[in-house]
């Protein structure tokens, strides 16, 4: 099922007592995201609940960014799909070749965070750097030392990586860096300590410090089994990384609602 096109239905606030439940379409409308797919085996209970809860998150963000709906769908680049396909034992992924978040039936609450900021990373790949392919995260560009285009945003961008990949000095990787390496190591694979990876959930640990809490939107960065192997950001770290994104955000939704 696809919400491309909405249909001849008109909502009330959100807010009030007499409006539509939300739905998919609402969101589309909202955020202007490129398409919204839904799975041909979710109910249409299911697709309420799911739309109420994925509405409220993405407000949330919205809010923690301080930015405006279109910074939420990347400027209408991005999609949503909601039960389809989706991979064995992952609530939810990230597609590159997409540009889409897919969240999983049923999948489990506080994934949001960190699957956006992959769709974030990946759309600032080729615009933050000027010798990259489209395919590239800004991350991975950042620390292959690719060329900066020259912007006080793109600075900002890279204070933040500086945060969560090197250590305060600059001149070593950082403790999360060295931690999520040594878990590669442990269980014979490269997945936490990739720079995508170890930034998607270093904003997650910047969502969840917010004031500001949805745990549709994120969760697990202070008291799961990965915060306590070290993770996500820890102590000054963490406060230094989110000090970064908070500049960099708030700059960014200035930028982006002149």
């Amino acid at each position: 099922m696809s919400v491309d096109k909405p249909p001849s239905v008109t909502y009330g606030s959100p807010h009030s007592g007499d409006a539509e439940p939300i739905t998919f379409v609402h969101i589309r409308r909202r955020f202007d995201f490129r398409s919204i797919q839904i799975g041909r085996w979710v109910t249409r209970d299911e697709q309420v609940r799911a739309a109420g809860l994925f509405y409220g998150a993405l407000v949330d963000l919205m809010h923690i960014l301080q930015g405006p709906e279109t910074l939420i769908s990347l400027r209408g680049a991005l999609s949503l799909q909601y039960g389809i396909g989706g991979r064995p034992g992952v609530a939810a992924h990230y597609d590159p070749a997409q540009r889409c978040f897919a969240l999983a039936k049923n999948a489990g609450p506080g994934s949001i965070a960190h699957e956006w900021f992959h769709a974030l990373d990946h759309y600032l790949g080729d615009k933050a750097f000027s010798d990259v392919p489209a395919s590239m995260f800004a991350s991975k560009a950042w620390l292959s030392d690719a060329t900066p285009v020259a912007h006080p945003l793109n600075d900002r961008l890279s204070e933040c990586f500086r945060c969560i990949l090197l250590d305060e000095l600059g001149d070593g990787p950082s403790e999360l860096f060295r931690v999520s390496a040594l878990e590669d190591r442990a269980l014979g694979t490269v997945y936490y300590s990739q720079p995508e990876e170890l930034c998607a959930r270093a904003f997650e640990a910047f969502v969840q410090d917010s004031a500001i809490r949805n745990n549709f939107l994120v969760k697990g960065t202070r008291a799961s089994a990965e915060a306590r192997r070290g993770l996500y950001p820890q102590g000054a770290q963490r406060e230094r990384t989110n000090a970064a994104f908070g500049r960099y955000f708030s700059q960014l939704g200035a930028a982006l609602g002149r």
